[in-house]
């Protein structure tokens, strides 16, 4: 009867199936059985009955097995219910059953592409503290979230974790360090990691060698860029469109426009794909050497060519033009646009604003702001992230709010760009709102985030609550930066609360990872402001009783 209820599909028809055995015909109930029903339920979403089903097996004495978890967590995890997911792995751990690498795994990758950072750490943590080793996989992806989630010192620590575990970093991990460095504008790290990789006789491929071409433009060193572009081929790396237009970015950012143009041109003589980037980085170099009217032209050259033009291209225009003094011109391309039915970004919107108020038409600038509190041709999302980077704050976080209770956030850097805003205009009350609501969400929070919910509760002098939270995300194994840890000692010795200090210093001291020096010196600042404020609170109190003692005797 197992088998025949494995070949079905339909969730309803076994779960009535599973009902006869059991009531009806008088079969055993079997956690077989069971993992078949609850498989076919989840995968038709239906989630309480899921639960449900796991509660039933429990009153029958079953226990749920290592797939029954294992498919409760990967259908929750699939949905974006990570709370629930979570849960379950819970209880799996609580139960003594030890979650596999593939399960695990799939989780860390499901919160990476939901840019959950802190919740691929904990999941991570887990794996470890369950005695499961890494695989090179699994290494790789945690590079990339912990470098997401700007724990840089972390991300390279894995590369000498993985070697003691006996897993090699290959390509992948190290060209996965690098991208997180030249994502953080962090070249001098991403140099260093380069040349190690060339001590290890790591093989280069096409995309290290395109991160580096622009590295070596970042630092100023054209020369070496230049040079690593056209030794590709010897390396046996065929250079590919972008690695054209990241060495066209170099030469136009150091100013050899003679180089830029005779690359562009060369692309074209020998039949390279020329993509929207390639032309929108020539309209760009033209714009930068003054050349106005052949960056205009340009852009009906791309279009000749079957080339359409993007919002990146038209604001590098609308920029151009209005840095040119023809700012009439700029204005009509963006009404223009607006009313043919192109997308109009973040980026169009944040260049036109910007050209109006560099011409001193703050009315239109003002005007542009307005529009977007009721957005009808973008995303509410992107109009939250324009009025968040314009520094907006009502009309930001008016719109968060409706689109929050139209389950219309679903990005997280949303939630990000608004703690941020009212974190730098000192709104401690909507960082702790917004904080509340991107937990209800399921989301957790970067250690940016956190830094600055910290310190809102600090400001508002709700040390408790604060305390909570750094409790409460360690619980879910999430990896803090020192400035965290630092933080809420500051806090708890803003509070007064000198034990809470002391056990803290405590297990940071024995923390291998944590900067010991930083942490003296943050702990002696701490005491030092402490003994002021009992030597003032000593000398106010001297002061009373002299006078006290004084009044009798003036009397």
């Amino acid at each position: 009867m197992v088998s025949v209820l494995a070949r079905e599909t339909d969730w309803q028809r076994t779960v009535a199936l599973l009902d006869w055995m059991i009531e009806e015909a008088g079969y055993i109930p079997s956690v077989f059985a069971y993992n078949v029903v609850i498989r076919n339920v989840l995968r038709a979403k239906q989630w309480e009955l899921g639960t449900g089903l796991v509660e039933e097996m429990r009153k029958r004495a079953i226990s749920p097995d290592k797939f029954t978890y294992s498919t409760l967590i990967t259908q929750f995890g699939k949905e974006g219910m990570f709370d629930s997911a979570l849960s379950w792995l819970q209880c799996m751990e609580q139960d003594r059953i030890t979650g596999d690498l593939v399960l695990y795994s799939n989780l860390i990758e499901l919160s990476r592409k939901l840019r959950d950072y802190s919740k691929a750490i904990s999941i991570f943590m887990r794996l470890k503290n369950a005695g499961i080793t890494p695989d090179l996989v699994a290494y790789n992806s945690m590079i990339n979230v912990f470098g997401k989630a700007k724990l840089f010192r972390e991300a390279t620590q894995l590369l000498y974790e993985m070697r003691e575990a006996g897993v090699v970093p290959d390509t992948v991990s190290y060209c996965t360090l690098l991208s997180t460095f030249v994502e953080n504008k962090r070249f001098i790290e991403a140099l260093s990691i380069f040349t190690e990789m060339k001590e290890v006789r790591c093989p280069l491929d096409l995309t290290t060698c395109n991160i580096m071409i622009d590295v070596y433009g970042q630092l100023d060193m054209a020369k070496e860029a230049d040079r690593l572009f056209w030794s590709m081929r010897r390396m046996g790396i065929e250079p590919n469109v972008v690695s054209y237009n990241t060495l066209l970015r170099v030469y136009g950012e150091a100013e050899l426009f003679g180089e830029a143009i005779h690359l562009f041109r060369l692309m074209q003589r020998k039949d390279i794909e020329q993509n929207v980037v390639t032309y929108n980085t020539m309209i760009k170099i033209y714009g930068k050497s003054l050349e106005h009217e052949k960056a205009t032209n340009l852009v009906q050259e791309m279009q000749s060519r079957g080339v359409e033009p993007n919002a990146v291209t038209y604001s590098t225009i609308i920029s151009i033009w209005a840095k040119a003094g023809k700012l009439d011109r700029a204005a009509m391309l963006f009404q223009k646009l607006r009313t043919s039915g192109v997308e109009i970004d973040q980026v169009l919107y944040q260049t036109m604003i910007v050209a109006y108020e560099r011409a001193g038409l703050v009315g239109h600038a003002k005007r542009l702001l307005h529009e977007l509190k009721r957005p009808d041709n973008i995303p509410r999302e992107t109009a939250i992230t324009i009025l968040a980077g314009a520094g907006r704050i009502e009309e930001a976080t008016w719109i968060f709010r409706q689109a929050f209770i139209e389950g219309e956030v679903k990005d997280i850097s949303v939630f990000g760009c608004m703690i941020d805003l009212l974190s730098r205009n000192k709104k401690h009350a909507g960082v702790i709102e917004v904080f509340e609501k991107m937990r209800a969400a399921g989301y957790f929070p970067d250690a940016i985030s956190i830094s600055q919910v910290l310190n809102a509760y600090g400001k508002l002098r709700e040390f408790e609550k604060a305390e909570i939270i750094y409790k409460e995300m360690q619980e879910e194994r999430c990896v803090f930066p020192d400035e965290i840890h630092f933080q809420m000692l500051s806090l708890y010795g803003a509070q007064g609360n000198l034990e809470a200090v002391e056990m803290l210093f405590d297990r940071l001291e024995s923390d291998p990872n944590v900067n010991k020096r930083e942490l003296n010196l943050v702990v002696s600042s701490i005491v030092e402001k402490r003994k002021k404020r009992l030597d003032d609170a000593s000398r106010i109190s001297s002061q009373r009783r002299e006078r006290l003692l004084a009044e009798p005797l003036l009397s």
